[in-house]
């Protein structure tokens, strides 16, 4: 497993062009085509996750189940997101669609939470790029799904990913980025705003 530095940083629609003419500057490499992105999130009854998450203990996780619409990638991915004292990191598998439909009706159990139930769709165009060893994604077009009432929240907000080797001097990394960095979670914000 490698861990990795994360940040996000939050952009006014208005204000995104100022961003990529910085990438432009920089010689950012296109990293993928563009694409969507839809998540579905788990959590137990109690939404322990979710207040691990906003309370910023470790050891934590976010589990959820990824797919690209619209895109050459037919495949679902269970994704396990840790934060630890040591780092974050992400464990991924592809699982059948029949297995993503056994997971939507039964649950995920984990040793941690208990059985985690669907609660959230999270869904976005993302954008990929990389400078040297950064790599940064930018998520427009979010909307968030409440899983059982099927209402949706459209987001106007633009948030970007930098993704960097824990090895990276963190100086340098905040150097290179100077642009407000924040502390945000999709997952989070579909809690709060359908709670």
């Amino acid at each position: 497993m490698s861990y990795r530095i994360e940040d996000k940083l939050f952009f006014k629609p208005e204000n995104i062009l100022q961003f990529k003419n910085f990438l432009k500057n920089k010689s950012a490499k296109k990293l993928y085509e563009n694409r969507i992105i839809r998540s579905l999130y788990f959590d137990n009854i109690n939404l322990d996750m979710y207040r691990d998450s906003v309370e910023g203990s470790v050891p934590r996780k976010k589990i959820r189940i990824r797919h690209y619409p619209n895109s050459k990638d037919k495949n679902y991915y269970l994704e396990v997101k840790t934060s630890s004292v040591e780092g974050r990191y992400k464990t991924r598998k592809i699982i059948k669609k029949d297995d993503f439909e056994s997971y939507k009706k039964n649950g995920i159990f984990d040793s941690n939470y208990g059985t985690c139930i669907p609660n959230f769709y999270v869904s976005y165009k993302r954008e990929y790029v990389k400078i040297g060893d950064v790599r940064i994604s930018i998520d427009e077009e979010i909307s968030y799904e409440n899983y059982l009432s099927n209402s949706v929240f459209f987001d106007k907000k633009l948030i970007v990913e930098l993704k960097t080797s824990i090895n990276k001097n963190l100086d340098d990394f905040i150097k290179d980025f100077p642009f407000q960095k924040i502390r945000f979670s999709k997952y989070c914000f579909a809690v709060e705003n359908f709670n």
